[in-house]
């Protein structure tokens, strides 16, 4: 049977109409996979592994969570550069994002002559008008400057407290420049000693809360020295300075350098001071201590521009000139040198003119020997008694005519040298004033060459044997903060302090301890200190960190029921993260079981800034500027 011709056509379009389907499903499936296979591709080349690909015909669909906007862009230039822009669709979001964070506060204040000024960025929460009104009380009528700006965020943990000090500090310290910032303050000030110095850094570190970091930079001018002055003497107990002064530090170095090639051992210092003669000094210097070394014993006093050389009696006179000559012809212009040669003895002389001057530690005076007149011996009566109380002196001296006309100068100023001492004995002879004795100032024996250097004039000789004694200390001063952390140590160090095994109760038998402590911390004053507990690395850290806060916040608690004032004292746990022995030893384990008491010490302040060197130029011209423990061991965890 045949089939008619029209349904033959008719199957036949419909087979070849199959046929394409099929091919044209095979090529889309082709164009979708290597499309897909490109675009995942180079998408990972390019860090986007956060984007997902997938074709669909011949559109390629981008998903996912870009980071940002410019990522979610960059994804799509790079995408565009596999397939056609027009197959591409983006359906790919963006993470939304976080809040903005919040600015650093931070604020300026600089006190000076002037005024108050204070600039910075500060929370819009701040009591701003409370803090303005105590800078005016502090600038007392003077102008407060205000360039604060303010942010709406919350308070910083910690900037109450850094602006509270800031405050406290700037009261006392009338030059200066404090920088501001949660829990830190930085201070930088000029006083007007060495001694203020000391003082203030002792007041504002007890004056800052435990939680708070500071910076201290207190700046002494240079004194000035009147006359300058540089002693430096060689006899038989070897070389050394009665006095040194020098007008930069590098100056100081040459000097106490050519003092050391002199034969000097051991350390000196020198006074760094304004008042300098001349520019030339260290070199001035540098020569006569050459020259004295050269020459063997004797002294060597230089007074402002005025050099004095001295050499020990029977010196070779050929070695005397050429050295002086030598010594005269190197110095600067504006130095003048007298060089003494002692003539030799011909004859013992009998009874020499001498005044003798003792002054005892109580403070009781005696004057003996010899005085020119009976208006003289008054005088030098009359000094003394002003200078040492009328009821201390006791006058036996007695009078001799011809004595040298310089005499009583000689002796009052003795006796003003002898006034600085606590104490001592003065000799005065034709020749030589001897002082002897001991001073509760370090720089007594400078201060006193420069006195009678300026007293005595030139070509006139002094010797001196000054020692330093420390002062003695008030019967109920505080105890030094250092020593203070010191005997902690050792009242722990003959009895811990004992926990209940895994609890912060303290023992019973660790009340006598506690009992120490709070006795020895009355006596210490208002330091700030840190209670640290610290556990072994038995259980979990988390455990191990809130037990050792709860057992120093224990040992905190134990000294405020004694009495003991703790507002400048902080209590912190540190876990097992800082043990001083071995934990896998019981041993060591009991060792790292311990309470500790640590003094939270200022930071040195490392930089400084324009407005303090204005402050400073203000102040003090060009002067330059001058410039500490152990723990106890607890119980059971």
């Amino acid at each position: 049977m045949r089939l008619p011709l029209t349904l033959v056509v008719a199957l036949t379009f419909v087979l070849a109409a199959a046929l394409c389907g099929v091919a044209a499903s095979f090529a889309v499936s082709a164009v979708e996979e290597s499309s897909e296979i490109a675009v995942r591709r180079a998408l990972d080349l390019k860090g986007h592994n956060w984007a997902e690909v997938e074709a669909d015909g011949l559109q390629v669909k981008l998903t996912g969570m870009a980071p940002d906007e410019a990522t979610r862009f960059n994804a799509l230039s790079v995408v565009g550069g596999e397939v056609d822009a027009s197959r591409v669709i983006d359906l790919m979001q963006v993470r939304p994002s976080a809040g903005m964070a919040a600015p650093k506060f931070s604020i300026e204040i600089l006190r000076n002559d002037s005024g108050v000024s204070i600039i910075g960025l500060v929370p819009a929460s701040m009591n701003r008008k409370a803090l303005l009104t105590s800078l005016k009380r502090l600038a007392d009528g003077q102008q407060v400057a205000d360039l604060l700006e303010t942010a709406s965020y919350p308070v910083p943990e910690g900037w109450q407290d850094a602006l509270d000090y800031a405050v406290v500090a700037l009261g006392m310290l009338p030059r200066s420049k404090i920088s501001v910032s949660a829990g830190r303050v930085t201070v930088r000030a000029i006083s007007d000693s060495g001694a203020d110095k000391k003082r203030l850094e002792q007041a504002l570190n007890r004056a800052a809360p435990p939680s708070l970091r500071i910076g201290l930079d207190i700046a002494a001018p240079r004194p000035v020295l009147t006359p300058f002055t540089l002693r430096f003497l060689i006899d038989e107990e070897g070389a050394r300075f009665d006095a040194c002064a020098a007008d930069t530090e590098a100056a100081r170095d040459r000097i106490l350098t050519a003092a050391r090639n002199a034969g000097m051992q051991g350390n000196a210092s020198c006074t760094i001071g304004m008042g300098v003669p001349s520019p030339r000094w260290a070199k001035a210097a540098e020569l006569s201590l050459a020259a004295l070394a050269e020459l063997g014993r004797g002294t060597v006093t230089i007074a402002d521009a005025d050099i004095t050389l001295v050499v020990a009696q029977g010196t070779d006179p050929a070695l005397f000139d050429r050295v002086v000559g030598e010594l005269e012809t190197g110095l600067p212009d504006v130095f003048a040198l007298h060089a003494v040669l002692p003539e030799p003895e011909t004859k013992q002389t009998v009874g020499p003119p001498e005044f003798t001057a003792t002054l005892s530690p109580e403070g009781l005076v005696q004057l003996r020997g010899r005085l020119g007149s009976d208006y003289a011996r008054e005088m030098v009566d009359s000094y003394a008694k002003a200078a040492f109380g009328a009821a201390a002196v006791y006058t036996a001296a007695r009078i001799v005519p011809d004595l040298p006309a310089d005499w009583p100068v000689r002796v009052l100023a003795g006796l003003e040298a002898l006034a600085t001492l606590s104490k001592g004995a003065l000799v005065v002879t034709p020749d030589l004033v001897v002082l002897r004795g001991t001073s509760h100032l370090e720089e007594a024996s400078a201060e006193i060459a420069r006195l009678l250097a300026d007293k005595l004039g030139e070509n006139q000789s002094f010797d001196l044997e000054i020692a330093y004694e420390a002062p003695p200390e008030p019967a109920e001063t505080s105890l030094d903060a250092d020593r203070c952390e010191a005997l902690l140590a050792e009242v722990q160090a003959n009895d811990k302090i004992a926990f209940e095994p895994g609890s912060a109760t303290i023992t019973a038998s660790a009340s006598g301890t506690m009992d120490r402590i709070a006795e020895l911390l009355q006596s210490c004053g208002p330091i700030r200190l840190e209670i640290q507990g610290h556990t072994d690395s038995q259980g979990r850290e988390e455990m191990n960190q809130q037990l050792s806060q709860a057992r120093a916040q224990s040992v905190l608690n134990e000294l405020r029921a004694r009495r003991v004032l703790t507002a400048s004292y902080a209590a912190v746990g540190y876990g097992e993260s800082q043990p001083i022995a071995d934990n896998g030893t019981e041993d060591g384990r009991e060792a790292n079981r311990r309470i500790e008491f640590r003094l939270i010490r200022p930071e040195q302040a490392d930089e400084h800034t324009t407005a303090l060197e204005q402050v400073e130029a203000e102040q003090s011209g060009d002067a330059d500027t001058e410039q500490s423990t152990t723990g106890a061991t607890g119980e059971d965890q």
